[in-house]
């Protein structure tokens, strides 16, 4: 969970009962309530992501981050390579390296850097779900 802000407002302390165990197991226990009483999302990582390639792999690359649900930003020649920029969710970009050098033969390069968390689409999200689910037994 993120920006989440909660407030005590009322409690007690008992020699023999109160510990720093039950106090975590009682905000726990309080998160989940909290839960399942809102409408909670998940979040997914997006990344800004540059790949530069040769003139004849242009095709490849636009055609490839779109089927990563990148969100393409524009472009731009430089020399006789073009420069891809684009948002795609780091999800989508492992393996990517591998991917890129067998597309491109060896002759692609790309960066990726953090840019800000979007709400995952439900699709993604009931298939996170039902991994946990799975995880846990």
């Amino acid at each position: 969970m993120i920006d989440v802000k909660a407030t005590i407002v009322d409690g007690s302390m008992h020699e023999v009962d109160s510990s720093e165990m039950a106090y975590k197991i009682a905000a726990s226990m309080a998160l989940k309530d909290a839960g399942k009483k809102c409408s909670p999302v998940i979040l997914e990582p997006i990344m800004n992501v540059e790949v530069t390639v040769p003139d004849e792999y242009y095709g490849d690359v636009m055609g490839n981050i779109s089927s990563k649900r990148g969100l393409i930003e524009g472009s731009e020649q430089r020399g006789n390579a073009q420069t891809v920029k684009a948002k795609v969710p780091l999800a989508e970009m492992f393996g990517y390296a591998t991917d890129l050098r067998s597309f491109t033969q060896g002759r692609g390069t790309y960066t990726m850097i953090f840019s800000h968390y979007n709400e995952a689409p439900k699709s993604v999200s009931e298939e996170i779900i039902k991994k946990s689910g799975k995880a846990q037994g």
